[in-house]
């Protein structure tokens, strides 16, 4: 095994994919806190934060492969940003499903009508059917714009691409929306 100083985190990346568990160790020594306080700006609820977590790192030792062997894969942080970010959809989505609780309007003494939450479902259905047929390149700017609020400027540092290549994800992805959704 090489003796580097200080690896960064791409190197970290592609000692995992080689079984390296000090590599893992250290990447997660790095990155858990930062990641974890990246989180909790869109989540509250520190079990689910502990549960992405552990989903995500157990992500990355599982999938350390896939980002080693890509020329294209942006920086390593990006990547590990991005299957975090994945995976707290994935629970909002889980947690969702568990709790689907019919909402009680404080002020009104009428319930909504049924038509209202059958439309209300079905345009939250339509919209993540939607999402999910994106090419995993859009979804990605996606994400990183509108969950994560970040300008393009800083959505191109984080998956490592140009500043026009973001904006022309950015347009592809909401025409493909507006497209679906129409």
């Amino acid at each position: 095994m090489q003796s580097v100083i200080d690896p960064d985190e791409a190197e970290l990346v592609r000692r995992i994919a080689r079984g390296d568990r000090a590599a893992f160790d250290e990447l997660y020594r790095r990155t858990s806190p930062w990641l974890a306080v990246r989180l909790r700006r869109r989540c509250a609820d520190d079990d689910v934060i502990a549960e992405v977590l552990q989903e995500t790192y157990l992500a990355v030792w599982r999938a350390a492969g896939s980002y080693a062997g890509s020329v294209t894969a942006g920086s390593a942080v990006g990547w590990l940003w991005t299957i975090a970010a994945n995976r707290l959809v994935d629970a909002f989505r889980r947690r969702a499903r568990h709790e689907r609780v019919p909402t009680i309007a404080l002020v009104e003494t009428t319930a909504p009508a049924a038509e209202d939450e059958v439309m209300a479902n079905r345009v939250d259905q339509n919209l993540e059917q939607a999402l999910l047929r994106l090419p995993p390149e859009l979804r990605q700017v996606l994400q990183a714009m509108v969950l994560d609020d970040l300008s393009v400027r800083q959505t191109a540092v984080l998956l490592g691409m140009p500043e026009g290549t973001v904006k022309t994800r950015a347009r592809r992805a909401r025409i493909a929306l507006r497209e679906a959704l129409s």
